[in-house]
């Protein structure tokens, strides 16, 4: 045990946040009891999933809650997706639940996939963000359901981050934003996916995805033909008033501290239109970052020596591009960078999800070339 127990204090000194490393390949769970313990008694605890690191609470407990939401700084109408280790306890948390539901689950759980749906009363508003409804899933990562089990509840566990910053793929991030605010922090190594889950609204009579992620829109239609995409986050994210349904519609997200500007077009227009900002932004002293993909980055040869260039992912893989997205804007973070260019990337498969992200973490600002 003292070999898989550290602890990390932060400068703020705030508590004492507790660092317990798990091996993912030959899991030790018995060192779960500790973080278990701490959510069944009102604490947080940070914990991998196949998406993204989750910062953990007891669902059903509103101060908890109020805990979660005041260590990410969140504001506090945006929905906690409530995890479950089991599909039996979806019953206990939502009332009405709709065959198109059970079908979903029974294709995708566990996945990463979080269903809206009608709350049942055991469900406190401070966790469904003031909404009647509630957001649940039922992760794939087997320490997180591991967790859930030892804490004898269901948890609630935004991403484990300050609020409006690059989600948490590794407990590094996690320490960076959360140390010395939470109880502890399980790190198990870098999380499978790298981008939150796909969130399907069930709870009307239509099947609506409020947020794309590893999940297709395709994938989804093959279970239920007439669901689609809303379009409306855009709206949400200008219009302060109006009340988001699930994690990540409202507010600037997934954003590093230097701003970003997405490039859009043909690669060698890109790369062109990229490389004589970064040249105005040199007569300016601003030092710039650029993402792009493996295959282009003998593009901007004739800059590499006065930007901060990273690789996000190859057009071969574009899961890699998922996998990567959050670390890389951290990585700029590190560097100091003042501005971020990044290329724009196919919009098929998991790369809707990607520039769902990267359009957020930019405020939807966007040049076409």
């Amino acid at each position: 045990m003292e070999d898989k127990l550290n602890i990390y204090r932060s400068q703020a000194d705030l508590v004492s946040t507790q660092l317990i490393k798990i091996d993912r390949k030959n899991p030790d769970f018995s060192v779960l009891k500790i973080p278990a313990a701490i959510i069944s008694k009102g604490g947080l605890a940070a914990f991998p999933t196949e998406t993204v690191y989750g910062l953990g609470g007891d669902a059903l407990n509103p101060e908890s809650a109020k805990k979660i939401y005041t260590a990410k700084s969140r504001p506090c109408d945006n929905p906690l997706i409530v995890h479950i280790a089991d599909i039996s306890q979806l019953k206990l948390l939502a009332e009405d639940i709709p065959e198109r539901a059970y079908l979903l689950a029974e294709k995708f759980w566990p996945g990463p996939m979080t269903l809206i749906l009608k709350k049942s009363s055991i469900v406190p508003y401070e966790t469904s963000g003031g909404l009647d409804t509630v957001a649940v899933r039922l992760p794939a990562d087997d320490i997180a359901r591991q967790l859930i089990r030892l804490s004898k509840t269901a948890i609630a566990a935004p991403s484990a981050n300050t609020s409006g910053k690059p989600s948490p793929t590794l407990a590094s991030h996690v320490v960076e934003d959360l140390g010395g605010r939470i109880d502890v922090i399980i790190d198990a190594g870098p999380a499978e996916i790298g981008l939150e889950s796909t969130i399907i609204d069930v709870s009307t009579s239509e099947t609506v995805i409020l947020r794309p992620g590893a999940l297709s829109l395709y994938a989804v239609k093959k279970i239920i033909p007439d669901a689609y995409r809303a379009v409306y986050d855009k709206k949400l994210f200008k219009d302060k008033k109006l009340k988001p349904k699930a994690p990540g519609m409202k507010y600037r997200h997934y954003a590093p501290c230097a701003d970003i500007l997405i490039v859009k077009g043909n690669c060698r227009a890109v790369a062109e239109k990229i490389s004589g900002l970064v040249k105005d932004d040199i007569t300016k002293r601003r030092r710039a970052g650029i993402i792009t993909l493996e295959e282009n980055l003998q593009l901007y040869d004739q800059i590499r020596h006065n930007a901060c260039i990273i690789v996000v992912g190859s057009k071969k893989d574009k899961k890699s591009t998922a996998h990567n997205l959050f670390k890389v804007l951290r990585q700029f973070d590190k560097a100091g960078v003042d501005i971020i260019y990044s290329e724009a990337f196919e919009r098929d498969g998991i790369g809707e999800a990607v520039m769902n992200r990267l359009l957020k973490a930019a405020s939807y600002k966007v040049i076409d070339v």
